[in-house]
């Protein structure tokens, strides 16, 4: 091996490439994380884990009073990455005023696909999840567990909304509930 190169999966990968990858992200930025939505990166920290230093992003969950550490060599396995942009936001919305598409599954099927598309981290597909779930006043009542889906969901997607557009978190509620509602009218 070359030196300033390291192994990967079978490949040689430049120590130039992979800190690359990690500049992508600094400290104050707005990350997503796939299993937990929207956190802030609060610092990049090295520890000494068994024996090994390792740098690692400290990234806050605020809302949930949660703090993650991530090995910054893990960012490509996590599936991390930074916030959507306004066009893919857009894209979003257009998703919410289209027409609810539910499978004749079973709901057993059905909850385990809303869930990994939830837990993918990508906007469009949480959009998706929003659109199908939602019921308006006039709707039949959802299940325990569609509601825990549904607001699940929804709040991933408000959260990136309003990281993406610099607004709070009820304002961006309160814009994707009035595309719901139109749509549902």
């Amino acid at each position: 091996m070359q030196k300033g190169t390291i192994e990967r999966k079978g490949f040689y990968v430049s120590k130039k490439a992979k800190n690359e990858k990690r500049s992508e992200f600094r400290a104050n930025d707005y990350v997503v994380y796939p299993a937990h939505g929207v956190g802030k990166i609060v610092s990049i920290e090295e520890r000494d884990v068994a024996g090994i230093k390792l740098e690692m992003f400290v990234i806050s969950f605020e809302k949930d009073k949660m703090t993650l550490r991530v090995p910054t060599t893990k960012i490509d396995s996590t599936g991390m990455r930074t916030l959507s942009t306004p066009d893919i936001v857009l894209k979003a919305m257009e998703i919410l005023k289209g027409r609810a598409r539910v499978k004749r599954a079973m709901w057993s099927r059905r909850a385990m696909e809303y869930e990994a598309k939830i837990n993918s981290g990508d906007l469009i597909s949480i959009a998706e999840v929003v659109r199908d779930l939602f019921r308006a006043d006039n709707q039949p009542e959802q299940s325990y567990s569609e509601r825990q889906l549904f607001e699940q969901a929804f709040e991933r997607l408000t959260r990136e909304v309003a990281a993406v557009e610099k607004i709070d978190e009820d304002a961006a509620a309160k814009r994707v509930e009035t595309v719901l509602i139109k749509r549902a009218a």
